[in-house]
């Protein structure tokens, strides 16, 4: 089928078929295979992005900024001390004047609402760099990551062990059930994801023929191609900080837990940054099995490539 994304946002995955998704990743693996061996486009020449940050961000901010440069675009980094955004000006009017401005805006802070109204207002295409609720394209380079080491992610199983209701976890169990991996959250109780999520990606699993699986059994990780985890204390959650370490505690990942993957050729994720000692020991996170730095390069690319599908008319691969 013929997929066509110009002008669309990415707030979340939920909004993309399994199609658009699957072109997104065809695009990206294209796109690194180019910067591999040296070419050079400039696809966005004389286009411009804003980039709106709330939170600190390493990963994010570099791969949108270097993405949208090499293509020969221009980024503008704006932080909440730059802008009005949502404090002497709504979000509605921020949006309309940067819709005006900017071919598109990325907004990595903490209210998905925030992102949804930039979307509405701007007329621009909008890119969730990541949200309290989402974080779109982090999961799309995990999916990348995983194609990378075993030439396919339809099929296998990706385990993510820790703070199941976080951005991360809930972004994967959406994008793994549009694709047809299987995914399994091992989390205590007190951090299942939101049950509505649960049903809803169920009932999309059932047409992709994933399996999702959420579960407090550690023993769970069995036969996981790929295991993955995430700080145990989310940024603006600090005040928990302590009581998420007791209770995630028997969740860290070090060489006893991916031992029980009962696969050697198992590999470790981690979308970082990482707390060594804490949710991961270190010579998981900076062992062979790690494709942790794989995943941070493959931000750029997938990213890449989402502006190009969203911002470049009659694009060709």
């Amino acid at each position: 089928m013929s997929v066509s994304l110009l002008g669309r946002s990415l707030l979340t995955w939920l909004d993309y078929s399994p199609e658009e998704i699957r072109y997104l990743l065809d695009l990206t693996h294209k796109i690194k295979n180019d910067n591999k061996h040296g070419v050079v486009h400039r696809r966005f020449q004389g286009k411009t992005i804003a980039l709106l940050f709330e939170k600190r961000s390493t990963r994010t901010r570099c791969a949108f900024e270097t993405a949208f440069g090499e293509e020969g675009g221009h980024p503008v980094f704006l932080s909440t001390t730059d802008i009005q955004l949502g404090e002497k000006e709504s979000i509605e009017d921020t949006a309309i004047v940067l819709g005006r401005m900017f071919n598109a805006i990325q907004f990595r802070g903490f209210k998905q609402e925030t992102v949804e109204i930039l979307a509405q207002y701007s007329g621009v295409p909008v890119y969730n760099g990541l949200t309290d609720d989402y974080h779109p394209t982090q999961a799309l380079a995990d999916i990348l990551t995983i194609e990378e080491n075993f030439g396919t992610s339809h099929g296998k199983n990706l385990c993510f062990v820790g703070d199941g209701r976080n951005n991360v976890a809930v972004s994967l169990m959406i994008i793994c059930a549009k694709l047809g991996i299987h995914f399994t959250i091992i989390t205590p109780d007190e951090l299942k994801p939101d049950s509505e999520l649960q049903t809803r990606c169920a009932a999309i699993a059932s047409i992709s023929g994933a399996e999702i699986t959420i579960t407090n059994d550690i023993e769970a990780v069995k036969d996981a191609d790929a295991v993955y985890t995430d700080v145990w204390t989310s940024m603006g959650e600090e005040a928990k900080k302590e009581e998420r370490k007791k209770l995630l505690k028997p969740y860290q990942v070090n060489q006893d837990l991916m031992k029980k993957t009962g696969k050697p050729e198992s590999i470790f994720l981690h979308c970082l940054p990482a707390i060594k000692g804490e949710e991961v020991t270190a010579d998981v996170i900076d062992g062979p099995q790690s494709m942790a730095w794989d995943q941070a390069e493959n931000r750029k690319h997938t990213i890449k490539a989402i502006m190009l599908a969203t911002l470049v008319p009659h694009l060709t691969e």
